[in-house]
């Protein structure tokens, strides 16, 4: 029973983590979507305002189960490479939303999401060692960035 309540208090631990950064990152979100967001040129493949809430909020709960599951498998000792990776990953996803939407600077965002990109490859790697079910939950994150960094790079040259 203490094992399962200990699992159980690191998945909500993890979610929270994850949950929190997404809270942060939306201040800066909030004030530049009603002011300097809607003025910029968008390519056409830029999705509707309401779909990055609740993409982001599903890819944040990924994340945070995909950390999970790596320490449940490994426990911290053995996985902190892997779990380290997870962090800067998270880390840089705050940096880029601060960049972009606070400095408004798509540019300096573009650059930052680049080594987001290479981060979150390493941290897919080193995740699949420990959980190939916690690298899969990391895959559509991958794609997403990918998405974002396609989007990121229009809007910089747009503008």
């Amino acid at each position: 029973m203490e094992r399962s309540r200990r699992h159980t208090l690191m998945l909500l631990a993890f979610l929270v983590l994850t949950l929190a950064v997404g809270q942060i990152g939306s201040l800066p979100t909030r004030t530049a979507l009603d002011s300097w967001y809607p003025d910029l040129a968008k390519p056409a493949f830029t999705p509707p305002d309401l779909a990055f809430p609740i993409v982001w909020n599903l890819l944040y709960v990924m994340m945070a189960v995909a950390a999970w599951l790596v320490w449940r498998r490994s426990g911290w000792a053995r996985a902190k490479g892997a779990l380290g990776l997870w962090g800067l990953q998270l880390a840089l996803n705050l940096a880029w939303t601060y960049l972009f939407f606070g400095l408004r600077s798509p540019g300096l965002a573009l650059l930052e999401a680049g080594g987001l990109f290479l981060v979150l490859v390493a941290t897919l790697v080193a995740v699949d060692r420990h959980s190939r079910t916690a690298a899969w939950l990391l895959v559509p994150y991958l794609l997403w960035t990918v998405y974002a960094i396609a989007l990121t790079f229009e809007i910089w040259r747009l503008n």
